[in-house]
């Protein structure tokens, strides 16, 4: 185990005042528990068992789940060279992950492992009017909410590289499905929606665009 894993493994659960990254001022920091790196079903079980669920339960999920499905989404697996779980065009890393619940909206960061409080309070009815009143996302445990920064890929791939980060999105939400699958949920992948209402919602900064709502529950 690193020293980094250590850390992140005696802080889990614990919550830090922190500047945050995406406005500059005071926010409340989750470290979340380390993710599992076996699992108890196959990759081929996973892609056979797959289907778009609308569906779901009112359970929450435990912050061990989300932990697993964030990090399968975008979180690092090479410490040494910071690269993440989905392939990403010349490592430039476009994308930004934000996870919506009951309790509110979370900015997921890779490096700490860790969620940044944006919003408190259940925008989950909101995120679905935005969406096109698809009723089904206010009543999923939690949204997986990928956006991105463009200039990151398209300053060094120009106009192909917005090819790149659609495609790197669609990476990120396979990984996502795929271990919903593997921890016994179900998910969809929603790409109908208001991209401003969207961002409103989320609460993204002006230089971040929403790509892909990604609903998951029981």
């Amino acid at each position: 185990m690193t020293l980094v894993w250590l850390l992140i493994g005696l802080l889990a659960g614990a919550e830090l005042s922190l500047a945050s990254p995406q406005s500059g001022g005071e926010t409340s920091v989750k470290i979340l528990p380390r993710p599992k790196t076996k699992g108890t079903i196959s990759v081929e079980e996973a892609i056979a068992q797959r289907r778009s669920i609308r569906s779901y339960s009112s359970q929450r999920l435990t912050d061990e789940e989300l932990s697993q499905l964030l990090w399968a989404a975008q979180g690092i697996t090479d410490e040494k060279r910071a690269l993440r779980a989905a392939p990403s065009a010349g490592a430039t890393y476009p994308l930004e992950t934000y996870a919506v619940t009951a309790d509110g909206v979370f900015h997921y960061d890779p490096k700490k492992h860790a969620l940044e409080s944006v919003k408190n309070g259940d925008v989950r009815r909101e995120l679905a009017a935005a969406a096109y009143g698809q009723s089904f996302i206010a009543k999923a445990s939690a949204i997986i909410v990928f956006a991105a920064v463009p200039e990151r890929t398209t300053r060094r791939y120009a106009r192909r590289g917005t090819m790149y980060i659609h495609m790197e999105a669609g990476h990120a939400a396979q990984n996502l499905h795929l271990q919903a699958v593997a921890l016994g949920m179900g998910s969809v992948p929603v790409g109908a929606f208001e991209d401003e209402a969207v961002a409103k919602v989320v609460g993204l900064p002006d230089n971040q665009i929403p790509l892909y709502l990604v609903p998951v529950g029981r």
